[in-house]
């Protein structure tokens, strides 16, 4: 999709040295759902940005800490989980992420940019999916689209009040329900089960989303106005001594290694196993491209590998219209 005219983007935080300006592509009018591949952001309205408090930006506990900013439908956001998967995997032991919800979508009183209505979203969708070859299926806009993506961006909340590991399963679990299966994550069905998937106590689940939860969100939205966040995927690195980097929106795996070591240099990288039984046991589910980042594997073998090993009885394999997940057999996911 050719989106419209250039601007020159500028985040200058108090106190919070994030590099130099560049210059991005802005989406037409600034609506949210429409997600710009090349620049791989989903930005929202510009936002005055405040003060944040720099001792929130550090991790007691390792050498760097990123506060990823993120939501449930960000298609941008899906299109990084290979790059952000293998960052994990190879410093996971120096990095601490904090995820943040962006609240991307608060209600349709949008009308700009060409989309004004659920259903404008869905092509828009089906594009994205190919540009980042991970796979989306657009139809839910057609089929049971979504109001809001502030409920499973509370939802994530309250699973972070329980565990915030299961929370970021659960993060995982509702982004294959909305993206390949078609599932509108608005719904309590659907944010029930998908909780009660990766193990969370759904009575306490339950009495967070309704009562904690929303307000824990609306601190998330606040220290975004704080720190100026635009859009989705935005990722600010801290390093121990206060070295600070931001990477906006869907780059390169390089994008974030370089960031991650300019903050915090001589980090050693982990050197994981990389079979791909050690790899579906960390992480269950696995797209073709997921599979290619994680094992260095040629884009095209590693679907070939991955198609064997269903033939082969070792994994499932989801098809959507534009793309496939491979599931892990005899798991409780």
């Amino acid at each position: 999709m050719k989106l419209a005219v250039y601007i020159l983007i500028s985040i200058m935080l108090p106190g919070y040295k994030i590099g130099q300006a560049q210059t991005k592509k802005k989406m037409e009018n600034n609506n949210p759902l429409l997600c710009d591949p090349e620049n791989g952001i989903c930005e929202v309205p510009a936002n005055n940005g405040g003060s944040a408090d720099s001792n929130n930006l550090r991790s007691e506990k390792k050498p760097v800490k990123i506060i990823y900013y993120t939501d449930p439908i960000c298609s941008s956001c899906w299109g990084i989980e290979p790059q952000l998967r293998k960052l994990k995997q190879e410093y996971g032991k120096s990095i601490e992420i904090e995820y943040r919800m962006g609240g991307l979508l608060p209600d349709w009183s949008y009308n700009a940019g060409g989309i004004s209505k659920p259903s404008d979203v869905a092509h828009h969708w089906d594009e994205v999916s190919v540009y980042y070859d991970m796979p989306i299926d657009g139809d839910v806009w057609l089929e049971d689209p979504l109001p809001s993506s502030y409920p499973p961006s509370i939802a994530f909340k309250a699973a972070q009040l329980q565990d915030n590991e299961k929370a970021i399963l659960f993060l995982r679990e509702i982004r294959e329900m909305v993206f390949l299966k078609k599932k509108n994550i608005t719904k309590w069905e659907h944010l029930e089960s998908a909780a009660s998937n990766v193990g969370l106590d759904i009575v306490q689940f339950k009495k967070a989303y309704e009562g904690e939860a929303k307000e824990l969100f609306n601190k998330d939205l606040q220290l975004g106005r704080e720190l100026g966040v635009r859009g989705f995927p935005t990722m600010f690195f801290t390093g121990a001594a206060g070295d600070t980097g931001i990477v906006y929106g869907s780059k390169p795996y390089s994008f974030y290694e370089n960031a991650l070591l300019k903050v915090r240099s001589g980090i050693s990288k982990n050197e994981y196993d990389k079979s791909w039984y050690s790899l579906f046991s960390t992480y269950h589910s696995l797209t073709a491209k997921e599979f290619a980042e994680l094992t260095g594997t040629a884009r095209p073998e590693s679907e070939k590998v991955l198609d064997e090993l269903t033939t082969n009885g070792k994994l499932d394999k989801l098809v959507t219209k534009n793309g496939a997940i491979w599931i892990l057999k005899n798991t409780s996911r």
